[in-house]
């Protein structure tokens, strides 16, 4: 049950954290709060996180799938790597380069809300490889075991540490526009910290193994 808790809190934290930053997923959830009232900004939110539990589940199955075969176990923690690595690049480029009103939107009916949601998440092409690089890390450090009870926190987590930031965006965006973009770039730098901590731990498991 203990390393339940803290798979919960691991993941909730790292999905709270890759979704802080303004991007096109919270800024659609804050323009559909705004346009079309919070209720249906909440739908959206509902939507994009389910569609992140879907991505969290799939990068689990990826995961299981390299850690049940011996002849590719070490390249569990090498795709690790390879991810915080790009996001830690990544996020710091972002930062460096981001702009006020770079941000994207979508018009959102009310009527299809939810499924716009799943949509504008499933075009975001990050989400796996991002999810698979933590699911290897929990892994490594024995938070998560690819059973039933481990996998449905692990996706519970990632989707309402998701939904967590978006409810923030979709009740409270009007009070932090004028702060958006100093927040966006300082928030993304934290980001690619975490990363490149993140990535220098597992370069230590992979020699230190």
């Amino acid at each position: 049950m203990t390393h339940l808790l803290t798979l919960f809190f691991a993941t909730f934290s790292a999905a709270f954290m890759a979704t802080v930053p303004p991007g096109l997923l919270n800024m659609n959830a804050a323009k559909t709060s705004v346009e079309k009232g919070k209720l249906n900004g909440v739908i959206f939110s509902l939507g994009v996180s389910s569609m992140i539990m879907v991505q969290a589940y799939i990068a689990v199955l990826i995961s299981k799938f390299l850690y049940n075969n011996p002849e590719v176990i070490d390249m569990l923690l090498k795709v690790a790597l390879g991810v915080f690595a790009f996001f830690a690049i990544y996020f710091f480029v972002t930062a460096k380069k981001n702009k006020k009103g770079g941000i994207k939107s979508v018009k959102v009916s009310k009527k299809n809300s939810f499924f716009k949601g799943m949509l504008l998440a499933a075009l975001n092409l990050l989400t796996i490889p991002y999810y698979s690089g933590l699911n290897a890390m929990w892994n490594g450090a024995g938070w998560i075991k690819f059973e039933i009870t481990d996998i449905l926190t692990f996706v519970l987590a990632a989707g309402l540490g998701t939904f967590s930031v978006l409810y923030l965006y979709t009740f409270y965006f009007n009070k932090l526009e004028t702060k958006t973009n100093r927040f966006s770039k300082n928030s993304n730098y934290i980001l690619s910290v975490l990363m490149v901590i993140l990535l220098v731990i597992t370069l230590f498991r992979i020699f230190y193994k």
